[in-house]
């Protein structure tokens, strides 16, 4: 999903982003946007690249849920 959506640029950030999803969607299957920039409030991105994290955090979502990762 971080890559079908442009969720990184250097990639940097990128690991700690996936894995901060992959914990926050253990336990919330279908995060609201809100509790998305919350889960993930302790990683930087210094490109400023959050909208399109945020965008990959829901389609991983999606993904996870409907079985199509």
């Amino acid at each position: 999903a971080f890559w079908q959506e442009g969720g990184f640029q250097c990639g940097i950030c990128t690991r700690g982003f996936i894995m901060t999803t992959y914990a926050l969607l253990q336990v919330n299957k279908s995060p609201t946007r809100e509790q998305i920039r919350e889960g993930l409030a302790g990683n930087i991105c210094r490109c400023g690249e959050y909208a399109k994290i945020y965008d990959s955090v829901e389609k991983a979502a999606a993904e996870m849920r409907t079985g199509a990762a």
